[in-house]
């Protein structure tokens, strides 16, 4: 078993490959720490893979995996979790703006300062504009959203002990969460560094508005699925409950004040002629879709196959 294994998702990145590899080498064997290298190929249009090949013919700590086709970066880390064996699993991104030189660091808060996940943080950035700003509202909705206290969520860098790994599943766009489904497992013991941001050197960013809007709509996903994933009864049930008996007590309500004018012989208004009638119909039919949603939820839940199906074309 390696100390560490360093798990590298990348797409279109040939050009930074090589400088990345000699670095992490350099870097591990100063430090006496036993490694292995995972990068995962996630569809890259050039000559990545043929880089990766490359590396592997000259150090035997090289293992490579490439996807058939572009499937995200949250499958690429998933496929590298499962196949990380080191003592200490390590994510840093492709592009070079993530510095090796924090590995011993990082192995060290996880082997003896206790940390189940070390998150790091970039305090100084060399982003855009177009990205720092969104990424602070980003990480500000999240502190609130989820309770922990981390800087930068969506920080590449970051440190797990091996059994976090192994115990979470990252799926969809779920990478930007990863600290939230180890919370979400038991792994409380989450801690920051502060880590070294380094500007792009080769190719282009991948973040776009897409990659924003998408965030806020996982961070709803995944705050929902913290408190109601293995129980969706309890919501939407609870919701249609509360929304059934409101329009079954208006109708109610309706119904008595028609009997109580027949039976004073006073004129009684035709219940279907008053907008109280509708609003109650419709809350009682809200209620009961939302009763079926937690039911159907609850079967799914409890039937549901794997999220995690890549075809994966290669793997050395």
């Amino acid at each position: 078993m390696p100390q560490c294994s360093l798990v590298i998702p990348l797409f279109n990145e040939a050009e930074s490959l090589p400088e990345l590899h000699a670095w992490i080498k350099r870097v591990c064997e100063s430090n006496a720490i036993t490694y292995e290298i995972l990068f995962i190929d996630d569809g890259s249009k050039d000559h990545s893979w043929k880089v990766i090949e490359s590396l592997k013919t000259t150090d035997s700590n090289v293992r490579g995996f490439k996807f058939a086709r572009n499937y995200g970066k949250s499958a690429a880390l998933h496929v590298g979790f499962q196949n990380a064996s080191g003592e200490v699993v390590i994510t840093l991104d492709a592009d070079l703006q993530d510095s090796p030189e924090e590995i011993p660091a990082l192995i060290d808060m996880i082997q003896n300062r206790g940390y189940d996940l070390v998150s790091g943080w970039k305090k100084e950035r060399f982003d855009p504009i177009t990205k720092t700003v969104p990424t602070k509202l980003f990480n500000w909705a999240t502190r609130k959203m989820t309770g922990i206290s981390l800087h930068d969520f969506n920080c590449g860098l970051k440190a797990y002990s091996l059994q976090v790994v192994k115990c979470i599943e990252v799926y969809g766009e779920m990478h930007r969460y990863i600290p939230v489904l180890a919370k979400r497992e038991g792994f409380t013991n989450i801690g920051e560094k502060i880590v070294q941001h380094q500007a792009r050197k080769f190719g282009t960013t991948k973040f776009g508005v897409n990659r924003f809007i998408n965030g806020f709509l996982d961070l709803l996903s995944i705050t929902f699925m913290s408190k109601f994933g293995k129980r969706p009864m309890h919501f939407f049930g609870a919701w249609g409950l509360v929304m059934f008996l409101a329009g079954l007590s208006l109708f109610m309500y309706l119904g008595g004040n028609k009997l109580w004018a027949m039976y004073s012989g006073e004129h009684a208004k035709n219940i279907a002629n008053q907008s109280s009638f509708y609003i109650a119909l419709t809350c009682m039919i809200i209620g009961t879709q939302l009763f079926l949603a937690g039911f159907i939820g609850e079967l799914i839940s409890r039937n549901s196959s794997s999220r995690n199906d890549y075809t994966i074309a290669q793997k050395i």
